[in-house]
């Protein structure tokens, strides 16, 4: 009997496991198809996540428009709300905005009426202050299930996640670090022939306000390096097999 509960408690850690890794890894594919990146090893697209945050997202779109770099910025629709400007602001120099939820919630606990609320608020927000519909969607914390995933797509929406990670949303990480760690997951990504969605931050989800210049900094210093490396810089649309080709 013993021998029995030991293996149903082990089957239920792994059905557990499971389903949190479906869930939850960002590379995961188990709960339904999302965009991570292309086929070529020197493509990167830079994302944003959190913002629109006032200095830290006005930074980066000068240091942007000085290398001629276009990236996408997944929006949080209470921010985009606060700040309509600078949300226009992003759409006019020519970047992709993303829906990230109105308040940042892990989806992955949340009832399916508060998913489609927050995705609709949020596309809502952004939509009223660029004039145009949203397309794509990143969940925060990559947390989503298959009715999330089903909900993004009846609004329009195609789910993206990433396969390279900053980290600079961790407290006291320098530039330097955050390259580091960018770095790493693109030569993971180049071993196995994919190209780099790289996840980085402009805001907080605390509020408005949050510092990133260290974001901004590893931004800078990464476009320096892409520069020798002849990389090209694309944002998500362009590794959407779905998408009208331009």
């Amino acid at each position: 009997m013993l021998a029995t509960f030991s293996a149903a408690a082990a089957a239920a850690g792994l059905t557990v496991g499971g389903y949190f890794y479906a869930g939850m890894w960002p590379t995961s594919q188990i709960f339904g198809r999302t965009i991570l990146a292309g086929r070529d090893p020197h493509e990167y697209a830079l994302t944003y996540d959190d913002g629109p945050n006032d200095a830290c997202t006005e930074d980066l779109l000068d240091i942007l428009a000085h290398t001629n770099v276009r990236a996408t910025f997944f929006l949080i629709g209470r921010f985009v709300r606060e700040r309509r400007d600078l949300t226009r602001r992003i759409h006019s120099a020519g970047h992709l905005i993303g829906n990230h939820t109105f308040t940042h919630p892990v989806l992955l606990f949340q009832s399916p009426s508060r998913v489609r609320e927050e995705l609709a608020s949020t596309n809502a927000a952004i939509e009223d202050a660029i004039g145009e519909a949203v397309r794509y969607f990143r969940p925060p914390h990559g947390a989503r299930r298959p009715d999330v995933l089903q909900t993004a797509r009846e609004l329009g929406l195609t789910p993206v996640l990433w396969n390279a990670m900053g980290y600079d949303w961790k407290p006291a990480l320098t530039p330097e670090t955050i390259l580091a760690n960018l770095e790493k997951g693109i030569r993971r990504n180049r071993a196995r022939g994919h190209g780099s969605n790289l996840l980085l931050h402009d805001g907080g989800q605390a509020g408005i306000g949050q510092d990133r210049r260290a974001s901004v900094a590893a931004t800078a210093a990464l476009l320096a390096q892409a520069k020798q490396q002849q990389i090209r810089f694309v944002t998500v649309d362009a590794w959407n097999p779905d998408a009208p080709q331009k």
